[in-house]
């Protein structure tokens, strides 16, 4: 929403600007910047930031400058007179040598509450409390802040140093197509009156809601060549005819008017192979793991990340990424929604830990596919925590009976 001209000003003058980031980025880095020796500075704000992509320059800023003397992570309260999607955050830092953290969790709104909350996070030096507790080295870096259970944090911590993360293991993560046009670019497949390959049979969230691929017959035209270019609309008389009625709303958008000669491109370059290849597909906001085998006949949508491989069968793969363990990655990593819900965007998926596929054995191989084959989680867990020999203390931390 920021104009162009505005934004590049804003980019050469704070470093924290990065990716998508939102305007309150900058914002903290000018407050931060005007802090004296042991100057503090106090806010509420959107809690994004410290954990998603665009986060990782003021996270990396904060790390090596500052101190994150407190944190209270609001998720799951009624912090305000309406409900909200996501959820804030109150931050204190200081510069000040780094040190540990205080944190506290969803804390109850009333005034005896956040009294005692508030002394407890000030109070020197720190005494053990049930709403407070302390964390070292939150800050590290730009990495995401970890503010979850200790307990959890080892036991990500070892399987980061033990495993590879799943592109490294031979698993690429990528998006579906976004059009920037929908109504105009997909329809239904069979009235999509365009030439036959111009068109791909498309797979969207309701196709995968039972858990299975039942394809509800929608399509997407698809204006690229093999080459990668656009195709020449003279050569494709059906294509060109559909695309020139529909100009109006295709034109209309931002890639179209900075590119006029390209105004019928998709944002996504289309790729007719993916279509072709088997693939997991993974909606984005859901409070569970929802992955769904797709065996190579469907593109997917732009609301639908999906996972493809060479190295790994993807059945078994499946069984992993509905395990507890892929969960706990997630919950960790990404930020929370509203009711619970949890962002299955390509960013975090790709910190899921994996061991290579030539590592497992063929015994285990079969246990994992056979459990995602029937959808069933609690198989798919005790398989996967085979997989990665995790101790009775450790399935407890993930799920509190190992089950």
């Amino acid at each position: 929403m920021i104009p162009s001209p505005l934004l590049a000003e804003y980019r050469s003058r704070y470093r924290t600007i990065y990716d998508r980031a939102d305007l309150y980025i900058p914002f903290f880095e000018r407050s931060l910047s005007l802090l004296t020796k042991s100057g503090c500075l106090g806010f509420i704000c959107a809690d994004r930031w410290m954990k998603n992509r665009y986060g990782g320059p003021l996270r990396n800023l904060i790390s090596e400058q500052f101190h994150l003397k407190i944190c209270v992570d609001m998720v799951d309260t009624p912090a305000f007179h309406s409900d909200v999607i996501a959820y804030p955050a109150i931050t204190v830092i200081t510069r000040e040598a780094p040190g540990a953290t205080r944190i506290a969790y969803s804390p109850t709104i009333d005034q005896s509450t956040l009294a005692t909350l508030a002394e407890m996070l000030r109070v020197e030096p720190f005494q053990k409390h049930s709403m407070v507790r302390e964390l070292a080295q939150v800050p590290n870096g730009a990495e995401p802040w970890l503010l979850g259970a200790a307990d959890q944090m080892l036991l990500i911590r070892r399987l980061e140093q033990a495993f590879p993360s799943l592109e490294e293991a031979g698993c690429k993560v990528g998006i579906g197509v976004a059009t920037g046009a929908d109504k105009a670019f997909i329809g239904n497949f069979d009235a999509l009156d365009v030439e036959s390959d111009r068109k791909l049979p498309l797979v969207t969230t309701k196709d995968i809601r039972s858990g299975e691929v039942v394809w509800q017959g929608k399509g997407v035209i698809n204006p690229f060549s093999d080459g990668g270019g656009l195709v020449d609309l003279r050569d494709y008389p059906r294509l060109q005819s559909y695309l020139e009625t529909r100009r109006e709303v295709i034109a209309n958008r931002h890639c179209a008017q900075r590119l006029p000669n390209n105004w019928y491109r998709t944002i996504d370059r289309i790729t007719p192979a993916l279509a072709q290849q088997p693939k997991l597909l993974i909606p984005d906001i859901k409070g569970e793991a929802h992955i769904v085998f797709e065996e190579g006949k469907l593109y997917p949508h732009h609301n639908l990340y999906y996972i493809t491989s060479d190295e790994w069968e993807l059945r078994a793969l499946q069984a992993v990424m509905l395990s507890a363990i892929s969960r706990l990655f997630v919950a960790t990593y990404s930020t929370k929604m509203h009711g619970g819900f949890l962002r299955f965007q390509a960013q975090y998926l790709r910190r899921i830990r994996i061991p290579l596929w030539a590592n497992v054995p063929q015994v285990l191989r079969v246990e994992l596919a056979e459990a995602a084959l029937k959808l069933d989680t609690q198989r798919c867990n005790h398989a996967v925590f085979k997989l990665y020999d995790l101790s009775d203390e450790e399935r407890a931390v993930i799920c509190g009976n190992g089950e």
